[in-house]
């Protein structure tokens, strides 16, 4: 796999364009198979149904991409096997918490997810409460992740204007980087906080990441892909940011 691609956007333009993933159909009987032994193993686990990006071109600052609808078995599955060619991309969005002492907060995912033990800032594969008519809605979707993941608010932030992407092989992560006024510690403590209230949450733990020595290997290559690009441009001007590929 290609090093990641990072680049900034003005604007998401995305919409549910439904049509058939050959994958999920072809590959059904083996799906099923991996995915009940994945249940058998992290019984929490369900089947829902997630959307997939199956075409994408970015144009004057703008990402555009259409998306489908399958199950998170299918989904799963393709992750879990190397992510064959299947027509289709992880394409989701993302909340880059960043507090007032210049930290970014990631989240450690909990065992009983399907990513435990991985480090990521709070994120989600989009879904159907995500479609507004025809408009799949990211700033809703990333509002909804950081709510359950966090119990933050969009309202408790300034956002940064527009998105950084990264184009990680079949991962596009589109970065909504979330100005705090409180500090790396406080935050902590507020995330911590709800994740001891809650029955079973996402996250078994936050990481403050204030540089490169934060970094660790469970860490997405999304992840520190966009870490790296934050660093090396210190505290940027989004319009500054590198210009997109013609497209992703």
């Amino acid at each position: 796999m290609s090093d990641p691609t990072v680049f900034h956007v003005d604007r998401l333009d995305l919409s549910f364009a439904q049509k058939p993933w050959a994958f999920a159909d072809e590959r059904r009987a083996e799906i099923e198979a991996h995915f009940a032994e994945l249940r058998r193993r992290k019984p929490a686990l369900w089947n829902g149904r997630i959307l997939l990006l199956h075409r994408q071109i970015v144009r004057d600052g703008v990402f555009s991409g259409q998306f489908l609808e399958t199950d998170y078995a299918s989904f799963v599955s393709w992750r879990h096997w190397g992510h064959p060619r299947a027509g289709v991309r992880d394409c989701f969005g993302v909340a880059a918490i960043l507090s007032a002492d210049g930290a970014f907060m990631l989240g450690v995912m909990a065992d009983h997810t399907s990513r435990g033990g991985e480090i990521y800032f709070p994120c989600g594969t989009p879904d159907r409460s995500d479609i507004v008519g025809d408009v799949v809605d990211f700033d809703a979707s990333v509002a909804r992740e950081l709510a359950e993941e966090t119990g933050l608010r969009l309202s408790d932030f300034t956002p940064e204007p527009g998105w950084t992407t990264v184009v990680a092989g079949p991962m596009i992560a589109h970065l909504k980087v979330l100005r705090s006024d409180e500090d790396a510690e406080t935050l902590r403590r507020r995330i911590m906080a709800h994740i001891a209230a809650e029955r079973q949450s996402e996250l078994a733990d936050i990481r403050i990441v204030r540089g490169r020595s934060d970094f660790d290997p469970a860490m997405l290559p999304f992840v520190t892909a966009f870490l790296e690009h934050r660093l090396a441009l210190g505290a940027p001007d989004p319009a500054a940011l590198a210009k997109p590929p013609a497209s992703a």
